[in-house]
């Protein structure tokens, strides 16, 4: 199987995995702010929320700032002081974040295992 095709097959079962009870409701917006978000704590250099809301190649300041409220609403993203600055929030994804990952993985590994 071509490139294209396995990957139109993984986007197939993301829009699965999407309707699915199991899995939180989140839009484009939504999502890409989770991953940098998930991305930048594996890295050990996790995001304040001011580093969010400059996140303008995702979307505007107003508009992340109601995609950190959703991702908080749905439990996917959690706000933590480190050490003893408490002015600073950093961002960390929950373990509901990384059960949704764990899942898009498996959707990943059935896509390339059916190619």
């Amino acid at each position: 199987m071509e490139s294209k095709q396995i990957y139109l097959r993984f986007l197939n079962l993301i829009h699965a995995l999407d309707g699915g009870a199991n899995t939180p409701a989140m839009d484009l917006d939504a999502k890409k702010l989770l991953e940098v978000i998930a991305v930048r704590h594996a890295a050990e250099k996790p995001l304040t929320v001011t580093d969010a809301m400059a996140l303008n190649s995702i979307a505007s300041p107003a508009t992340i700032h109601r995609k950190l409220d959703q991702l908080r609403e749905l439990g996917m993203i959690d706000t933590v002081f480190e050490g003893k600055n408490r002015r600073t929030k950093y961002l960390v994804p929950t373990q509901a974040a990384h059960d949704y990952f764990d899942q898009v993985g498996q959707v990943m590994q059935q896509a390339l295992a059916e190619a």
